[in-house]
C-alpha cells in the first residue's frame, strides 16, 4: 500500500518514493515531490485558476509518455476541477489550486502545462506566449537573442515581456494581456514573429516546417491558440535531467554565451527563489497587463 501523508488536512497517496526517475543522475520520485513541496509558493499561483493538462511519464523520461487532458480516473472529490470549453464539446480539467491538489498531480509524475487563459473566464486570453524554439546547430544563445529583439519590439507597443528557460532547449517569453481572444493574440504573435523574421532574416524562422529550422530560431507563435497548453513555470521537464522550466532575468538572458548558462536542475531552483523571488510574479498582477494595440 502506498503511505498516506496528511497535507494540509488532505489525505494524500504518495507512492514508490525511491523508485529512480532519472537514471543519469539517480534522481528518484521523492527528490521530484520534495522539489514540488518546496517550490509550491511560486509554482502554485502560475497554476491556480487554469485547467491544467498533465504530461506523465510514470516511468521516467525514457518511458512512456502521454498526455491527460480530462479529470484523471481516481481523482479524489477535494481536488478542484471544472468545466472547459473544447472543439469536440465541453469537457471537465483539473485546477490545481492548493499544496494538496499540486502533491497529489506530482505523484502521478507529470509535467504541468496550462492554457493562456483562466478558467473561469476561457474566452479571453490572458498570457501571450512565444516559444523561441533553436534548430540545431542554433542555441538558446540564438534564442536570446531573438528574445531581446521581441522584448524591444513588444515594448513599443507597450507591453511588457518576461522570460524562462523551456526547460528543454529553448526560452519562452510571456506577457500579461487584456481585453482580447485567443485568436486576436495569436493573430498578433504571428504579426510579430513575421515582423522579427524580416528583421533578423539569418536567425528566426516563423514557419513550422522542419527543413527552414536548421540554424535557426523558430518563434513559435501558435501556442497562443485556445486549445494549446505551455509547459508551466517551474514544472520540471521529462528530458534526461531533471530540468525545470525556470524564470530567468534580462541581464541572464543578455549575458549568455553557453547554452548550459541557462539550465537549470531541479536542485537549483530552492537557491534562486531565495535570491531572486518569483521573477514571473508581475504577470500575476492583472494590473500591469496590457490591452493588444
Amino acid at each position: 500500500m502506498a503511505p498516506i501523508t496528511e497535507v494540509e488536512g488532505r489525505r494524500v497517496a504518495l507512492s514508490n518514493l525511491e523508485k529512480v526517475l532519472y537514471p543519469a543522475s539517480g534522481f528518484t520520485k521523492g527528490e521530484l515531490l520534495h522539489y514540488y513541496a518546496t517550490t509550491a509558493d511560486v509554482l502554485l499561483p502560475h497554476l491556480r485558476e487554469r485547467a491544467v493538462s498533465f504530461l506523465r511519464y510514470p516511468d521516467g523520461p525514457d518511458g512512456q509518455l502521454f498526455f491527460t487532458k480530462n479529470v484523471p480516473p481516481g481523482t479524489p472529490d477535494w481536488v478542484t476541477t471544472a468545466e472547459v470549453p473544447r472543439s469536440e464539446g465541453p469537457a471537465r480539467m483539473v485546477l490545481v489550486q492548493d499544496l494538496p491538489s499540486l502533491m497529489w498531480a506530482a505523484n502521478l509524475v507529470t509535467e504541468f502545462h496550462t492554457h493562456q487563459w483562466t478558467a473561469d473566464d476561457p474566452g479571453e486570453a490572458d498570457r501571450l506566449v512565444f516559444d523561441l524554439d533553436p534548430g540545431p546547430p542554433a542555441t538558446v544563445v540564438h534564442c536570446c537573442e531573438v528574445a531581446r529583439w521581441l522584448r524591444e519590439r513588444l515594448a513599443a507597443d507597450g507591453i511588457e515581456a518576461f522570460a524562462k528557460t523551456s526547460g528543454a532547449k529553448g526560452l519562452h517569453l510571456l506577457a500579461g494581456v487584456r481585453g482580447a481572444p485567443s485568436e486576436r493574440v495569436s493573430e498578433y504573435a504571428k504579426a510579430l514573429a513575421v515582423e522579427a523574421e524580416r528583421a533578423l532574416p539569418r536567425l528566426v524562422v516563423h514557419r513550422m516546417t522542419r527543413s527552414l529550422r536548421p540554424g535557426k530560431v523558430f518563434v513559435d507563435w501558435s501556442q497562443n491558440a485556445a486549445r494549446k497548453t505551455t509547459a508551466a513555470p517551474y514544472t520540471v521537464r521529462a528530458r534526461p535531467d531533471p530540468a525545470v522550466s525556470t524564470p530567468v532575468t534580462w541581464d541572464e538572458v543578455a549575458d549568455c554565451r553557453r547554452a548550459e548558462e541557462l539550465v537549470f536542475r531541479a536542485e537549483d531552483l530552492g537557491p534562486r527563489v531565495r535570491d531572486h523571488g518569483d521573477l514571473l510574479a508581475p504577470l500575476l498582477d492583472r494590473r500591469r497587463a496590457a490591452a493588444l494595440p
